[in-house]
């Protein structure tokens, strides 16, 4: 049993872009993350401009759906649902997806999106924290996670979280260690030891070691076994991912300078730089460490497929000072594909209203907003490449 987004009866004006939906196209599940935030806002800014339709797999959305047609009220007005009145349509169940997407073959019949509602526990209002709707967060990872598992999404796009409300609400990962992000999530729901966290953006591709972890622990981090594990997953994914049959990599030092010889620190010469020779002996194309104040240079990057750094704040604000917005996180070593936005929440922007601006044919298609939604575009089209076997390109 399905729901359209309402029940008005105004004819729907024809998309810019159709979606051709076959049951051979598995969707990809959107997590639309923390309510208050900007998630919900960047998805209906996508279904507006008619690009959801233009992805090759059709699009689920994960979110309250009381809330979702609050929020499109807030920022479109009433109007959006008298202009497209299928804008989402509701699936009910895992079991339903089969088969309301091979029914909705009709470019003209067509929704937007789907959706799975998620309700939240609590009343969502735009730009203020809750922590009661904690869980609700919570309980769509688990159900993309489910999804993706299964074999029934073809991968999993993720919106903004609140890292300090679950943190608070005292949600914690599997294990029972503190929340600390989408990547950590997904490894211990699919059962890994290891997963790589990595940006990528028309500028640059950058994979880390360590991850969501405070500074003064990062160095015990650092050990032979992890960083083995890192480099296996990062060349297997930019090999069996990104269609590179021989990929360069230059490798972050873990000090200052390298750790110049020894006296700026001794884990390049203790581990760091060991390991990476075993890798050099097996044929792969690695440096040895290199000082990341220099690392970061045209020169080198020209040369490099992808930069591994040793940590969160040694490699993502140099690659986000280049795209910032363009840019989409990948968890590599996973059993299926998962990207996200590369932005937080943006409490401050979720939630605004806009004034329609009408194209040449009436629509508002061509609307601005202003939650940037490029981030998620990125990150979709990035896994429906992926999904098709293909090489993404963010250029």
């Amino acid at each position: 049993m399905t729901n359209t987004a309402n029940n008005h009866k105004h004819k729907r004006n024809a998309p810019n872009n159709k979606m051709s939906i076959t049951p051979s196209k598995k969707p990809l599940v959107v997590t639309t993350g923390e309510p208050a935030g900007i998630g919900m806002d960047i998805v209906l800014q996508l279904a507006v401009q008619g690009k959801l339709q233009a992805l090759e797999h059709p699009v689920i959305v994960l979110a309250d759906e009381t809330v979702l047609k609050q929020r499109a009220q807030a920022i479109y007005g009433e109007q959006i649902f008298e202009q497209y009145p299928n804008l989402w349509q509701r699936i009910d169940s895992e079991q339903d997806i089969s088969e309301q997407l091979a029914t909705h073959e009709s470019d003209n019949a067509a929704p937007r999106f789907y959706m799975i509602d998620v309700p939240c526990a609590a009343q969502v209002t735009a730009g203020q924290l809750n922590v009661q709707n904690a869980q609700m967060v919570i309980n769509q990872l688990k159900l993309a996670h489910q999804l993706a598992i299964s074999g029934s999404a073809a991968a999993i796009v993720t919106g903004p979280l609140q890292k300090s409300v679950l943190i608070d609400a005292g949600i914690t990962l599997a294990d029972g260690s503190m929340f600390t992000g989408h990547t950590e999530f997904f490894m211990q729901q699919s059962g890994c030891d290891k997963v790589v966290m990595m940006l990528a953006n028309a500028a640059m591709k950058v994979a880390l070691v360590t991850t969501h972890l405070p500074l003064s622990q990062v160095a015990a981090a650092i050990t032979t076994e992890n960083l083995q594990k890192t480099i296996q997953i990062l060349m297997a994914d930019l090999k069996q991912k990104f269609g590179l049959s021989q990929p360069k990599v230059l490798v972050c030092g873990l000090n200052p300078h390298a750790g110049e010889d020894g006296h700026l620190g001794t884990e390049e010469i203790d581990i760091i730089n060991p390991v990476l020779r075993e890798f050099q002996q097996q044929g792969m194309d690695l440096s040895l460490a290199m000082p990341a104040d220099t690392l970061f240079t045209p020169r080198h990057l020209q040369q490099c497929d992808a930069v591994l750094a040793m940590y969160h704040d040694q490699g993502l604000p140099v690659l986000k000072s280049h795209g910032f917005g363009d840019t989409v996180n990948l968890t590599l070593g996973l059993p299926y594909i998962r990207t996200s936005v590369d932005h937080g929440t943006a409490l401050d922007l979720a939630g605004h209203p806009v004034k329609p601006e009408a194209n040449q044919n009436g629509q508002v298609d061509d609307i601005k907003q202003v939650a940037n939604s490029h981030s998620l575009w990125q990150a979709l089209t990035m896994a429906s490449d992926m999904a098709n076997a293909t090489v993404p390109d963010l250029r």
